[in-house]
């Protein structure tokens, strides 16, 4: 989304110089747009899915490290279908992790996610899943918690967002050798 190639761009701003070269690839919002951005992407040393998401729980109970602006590092992908199941294809994506952040699980679908019987911890989103398919051993997600679920009331995502940076992605990565 576009306001995450910006929030990105903002974070590259914040550095004098890099010792690492970056694309930003934006592909959309749903699993076919990132699918067809990931197999129509330049050749690379790395990928790595970077954007917000959901995350089910009461922000004010959750700890620190998941608290909103908080990066999550996702290792664990499955796909729910319209109907709550999981789709016959939607096994359960597995990867090792790659950062120092905390390690989640991340529910794909293509609806939004108004249940509340998820475990408190599970992110939401509707990429994920696609990625974990396609990705290589080498590549990761890293997620930014933008608000919990299920919402105590109605939210406007984009004033919600307004004031996280994506500057730790960017310190993160340059940290890589």
């Amino acid at each position: 989304m576009k306001e995450e190639k910006e929030k990105i761009m903002n974070g590259f701003r914040e550095f004098t110089s890099l010792k690492h070269s970056y694309e930003v690839i934006i592909s959309g919002i749903g699993r076919e747009k990132i699918a067809k951005a990931l197999l129509a992407k330049p050749e690379s040393d790395l990928d790595i899915l970077v954007g917000f998401t959901a995350i089910t729980g009461i922000e004010n109970t959750m700890p620190e490290e998941l608290k909103k602006g908080k990066l999550v590092e996702v290792v664990a992908s499955s796909l729910i279908g319209y109907t709550g199941e999981i789709f016959e294809n939607g096994k359960l994506q597995l990867t090792t992790s790659k950062t120092k952040f905390p390690s989640l699980h991340s529910l794909t679908s293509d609806k939004f996610v108004t249940t509340t019987d998820l475990p408190v911890g599970t992110l939401i989103n509707m990429e994920d899943y696609t990625f974990m398919c396609l990705k290589r051993p080498q590549d990761f997600i890293l997620r930014i918690i933008s608000d919990f679920l299920p919402h105590q009331e109605n939210i406007d995502f984009f004033k919600t967002i307004e004031n996280i940076s994506f500057t730790p992605v960017i310190k993160f990565l340059e940290s890589l050798t």
